[in-house]
């Protein structure tokens, strides 16, 4: 990924923020067929191994936990809060005229090793955390235990863990840091009256 030096993520906290906000990532294999990616949600723990810990489920039926061997290499691809930004959502452009359209986004890669976790209480366990996780806004929290013990064994069954050690987090947070304040702040406004709040936020705060 290209990152030029005023859009690179150095501090941790902030690469670790993208993550668990956006945690359905996009996990990057290379096979026998070429590249493949599959979207899975993620759970993330930072203080697990070097640079912290991916984990999440697939499906039995889907070949990725048979066709990646033990410590296949691998990426997973985080994408943030995006948008389109206008050249007419900065003040200066309409004094200079040397604006052009442009995207600003987060986005962060992970690489690691992958590693199967083909046991029962390794996916239970993540099952109900990332329920708890997901469920917590709820009024009333979805519970593995609202289901039939028999139901919940039966679909454990048709899942497979696996585990990602990250050795390599790096972002890259292109939030018009490359502008004046005026027309950084002037397209953060704007994004803020198309509900766009994540986005213009990060924006302000880039600075």
């Amino acid at each position: 990924m290209y990152i030029p030096p005023h859009f690179a993520i150095t501090r941790a906290e902030a690469l670790h923020r993208i993550v668990r906000e956006h945690p359905l990532g996009a996990l990057v294999t290379q096979g026998p067929a070429g590249l493949d990616a599959e979207h899975i949600p993620f759970e993330f723990d930072p203080g697990a191994g070097p640079l912290g810990t991916l984990t999440a489920h697939v499906a039995r039926a889907n070949t990725l936990w048979q066709r990646c061997r033990e410590g296949t290499r691998v990426m997973v691809i985080f994408r943030g809060a995006e948008s389109f930004i206008s050249p007419g959502w900065y003040p200066g452009k309409h004094e200079t005229h040397r604006q052009v359209p442009t995207w600003n986004y987060e986005v962060v890669h992970a690489h690691g090793t992958l590693v199967v976790r083909d046991d029962e209480r390794f996916v239970r366990g993540l099952v109900a955390r990332m329920t708890r996780r997901h469920e917590a806004g709820e009024p009333r929290p979805w519970r593995m235990s609202d289901s039939a013990p028999g139901f919940i064994d039966e679909l454990l069954r048709h899942i497979v863990g696996i585990e990602i050690v990250i050795d390599s987090l790096v972002g890259k947070s292109k939030l018009s840091q490359n502008r004046d304040a005026r027309d950084r702040l002037g397209a953060a406004d704007r994004l803020a009256e198309r509900g766009q709040g994540e986005l213009a936020q990060r924006m302000r705060e880039a600075g």
